[in-house]
């Protein structure tokens, strides 16, 4: 199996920071709004920077949607950050009627997602954002790895012209990927080749799955590892090619059961190839205050439970 090597851990929030920074000095029409959290989304260097194209909209959120769907009509290209659960949750109606109806082109950048929040608790923890966010027709919905990954993204985004959910988080996680990589919106990464098991993971859980490879090789086990940045549109054709030589599955994510990365995949074999498939997601529950990492054990979603499931669905070939 491929070793995967990094040489610092770093929050993706940075890397949405530093994207925002780069956009910033090449791209007079990006507008960033903050609902403030300014330096919680590292916004600050932007908003230092270029003062007069920050908006700082206050604890607004949905007043801040819809600044940003209005910026759009003058040619604007807003980016409105917050935490992901007053990103999506708090500001449904917002969203679903003045930017994805309206095929608005907001991006709507989201920190501080899923369980690894850690200590602000159940309160700021959503994990059902990916499914509210992906059932709006038109939106895209995206979801990076790591700081590079994240930071590449950022930039990606500002050149596709629609309404963009783009999810990132609080902890330093493992930076692995390129730092000059290309990111190409639905288009899955294949992090490494294997003939016996699929993994397909997502956000903070890509990590995880390497670990779990990792153990897997040393059982003698066969491992194909697919970073799904893109949750919608799906990379359906790398899905579909790497099952129809495994036969066996596993979805990782960072989220609800319902209405995730492995809802998405399900659907997919469903229609197009039925597959022995398990999913690595917290199963219909709210999170709590603790550690991000003791909270990922806790709900199920760390790297043994990737082992785990990858062994129960290989008795199922």
């Amino acid at each position: 199996m491929k070793k995967f090597d990094y040489k610092d851990k770093k929050d993706t929030r940075s890397g949405f920071g530093a994207g925002l920074y780069e956009l910033g000095k090449n791209n007079e029409n990006v507008i960033a709004l903050c609902a403030d959290l300014t330096g919680s989304l590292k916004m600050n260097q932007f908003a230092d920077e270029f003062p007069e194209r920050f908006v700082q909209c206050g604890i607004a959120e949905a007043n801040m949607m819809g600044v940003a769907a209005g910026l759009t009509i003058g040619g604007k290209i807003p980016f409105a950050g917050t935490f992901a659960n007053f990103a999506t949750g708090r500001v449904y109606d917002q969203i679903r009627q003045s930017i994805a109806y309206s095929d608005k082109n907001v991006k709507i950048c989201a920190s501080h997602a899923g369980l690894t929040l850690g200590e602000d608790g159940a309160t700021h923890q959503i994990m059902e954002d990916i499914g509210l966010m992906k059932m709006l027709p038109g939106m895209v919905v995206i979801n990076p790895c790591d700081y590079n990954q994240t930071k590449a993204a950022t930039i990606a985004i500002s050149e596709y012209v629609g309404p963009v959910y783009l999810r990132f988080g609080r902890p330093k996680v493992p930076n692995f990927t390129p730092e000059d990589q290309s990111f190409e919106i639905g288009k899955a990464v294949m992090l490494t080749e294997g003939s016996d098991i699929t993994i397909v993971a997502t956000g903070h859980l890509v990590w995880k799955a390497i670990e779990a490879a990792e153990i897997l090789e040393e059982k003698g086990i066969s491992v194909e590892i697919i970073n799904i940045h893109t949750i919608k549109p799906l990379d359906e054709e790398a899905i579909l090619k790497s099952v129809s030589k495994t036969k066996a599955i596993v979805a990782a994510e960072e989220h609800l059961l319902h209405g995730g990365l492995g809802d998405s995949v399900a659907q997919l074999l469903g229609r197009k190839m039925p597959t022995p498939m398990e999913m690595v997601a917290v199963d219909d529950k709210f999170g709590e205050s603790g550690k991000p990492e003791e909270l990922l054990t806790k709900y199920g979603i760390d790297t043994i439970n990737i082992v785990s499931a990858a062994e129960s669905v290989l008795k199922r070939k």
